[in-house]
């Protein structure tokens, strides 16, 4: 198995094209064609990760958090992210983050939280928008079928629950300027000339690479003419953090007893306490400042999440429990889900869970 088909198999959990466009996933070191002898996963890359990668005979180390965030203009060792780099280098390890883009997958980071803290009917905080496009394209009628069908298989046509629902065709013959109801003839070769189809499908934003290739690769013009629109859908099973409910109401010291013990806490910065039971609880992985609005929105009585600056705990506004466990410990059961779906979808294959202890904040 190579670096690709490993990485293939993480994309069906964190399609890259679902991460923030201020991140950096993918591919951050190594060749796409190196033959893998082992996977470590991690929630950072440090040197003593790449070390342990060493000792395990691991030549693809799969990171949470990107190493490289971001240029860097010199490699000679000078900070911890370059001697990363360089060590990774010099014994031909890869190393690949998925970072945001398993923070926005419904089985991703924030539905390990609901599972650690057996939240029911788990629902995104914060859905994603435009994940959803359509191409238009014309062919001949005589390819239509096939060009049809080998969009599908490359996942046209094919939205959520949906299959096969995505795809509408036009009919079209002699062409008039600015009429999109009547036909139009397509030139095929030299001299022969075909009736065309219109064809009009829907797509997951994560496909339109292999769509794209399915078009180009099946099409019988040399130059094939479409076009590309983003819908303005709102995606329910991609996006920012998460909701759900609690078995039974718990007041609120029981509840932060209970997040103690099951995330491995051992203080808690929260809001003041608003003398109600908590039954509806809104979590987000990571610095979740930017979601305090949408968490109050959703009527949560708690918001789970890190990073909350002093003046943050302020828009709490006596509407909504704010409780900042850690950065470190709101993502530290994401390698575990990693290992987990890793292990499903490669049987016999080496793949090992990081003992490196990484979470670079100390508690006295």
């Amino acid at each position: 198995m190579i670096v690709k088909e490993v990485i293939d198999i993480l994309e069906e959990l964190a399609p890259l094209p679902y991460a923030e466009d201020f991140d950096n996933v993918g591919l951050l070191v190594g060749d796409m064609q190196t033959e893998v002898s082992g996977v470590l996963v991690t929630l950072d890359t440090l040197e003593k990760v790449v070390d342990e990668a060493i000792l395990k005979k691991c030549n693809l180390i799969v990171s949470f958090h990107p190493i490289i965030f971001n240029g860097l203009k010199k490699l000679n060792g000078a900070n911890y992210v370059e001697r990363v780099v360089i060590k990774a280098i010099q014994h031909n390890i890869a190393i690949y983050s998925m970072h945001t883009a398993l923070d926005n997958s419904h089985r991703g980071v924030n539905a390990k939280i609901c599972e650690i803290l057996g939240l029911k009917t788990p629902s995104i905080l914060i859905p994603r928008k435009g994940t959803i496009k359509k191409l238009t394209t014309y062919v001949p009628k005589s390819n239509e079928n096939a060009l049809k069908q080998a969009l599908f298989d490359a996942g046209a046509g094919n939205i959520g629950n949906y299959s096969h629902c995505s795809f509408a065709t036009q009919g079209v013959g002699s062409f008039k300027p600015n009429s999109d109801a009547n036909p139009v003839k397509g030139k095929i070769g030299a001299t022969h000339y075909e009736e065309e189809s219109q064809i009009n499908i829907t797509y997951p934003k994560a496909n339109e690479t292999k769509i794209l290739k399915a078009l180009f690769n099946n099409h019988p013009y040399e130059e094939v003419a479409y076009e590309i629109q983003t819908l303005e859908n709102i995606n329910q099973n991609i996006g920012m953090g998460m909701v759900g409910y609690l078995d039974k109401p718990m007041s609120e010291a029981d509840f932060f007893a209970f997040i103690k013990k099951k995330m491995n806490v051992s203080c808690i910065r929260h809001s003041e306490f608003l003398g109600r039971d908590i039954r509806k609880v809104a979590v987000l992985g990571g610095s979740g400042s930017f979601a305090i609005s949408a968490a109050k929105a959703t009527n949560a009585d708690i918001f789970i999440t890190a990073d909350l600056k002093y003046h943050q705990f302020y828009e709490a506004e006596g509407k909504i429990l704010l409780a900042d466990i850690g950065h470190y410990e709101t993502e530290q059961f994401t390698k575990n889900l990693i290992v987990d779906f890793l292990t499903k979808k490669i049987a016999n294959f080496a793949i090992s869970l990081s003992e490196s202890k990484t979470n670079p904040i100390k508690y006295f």
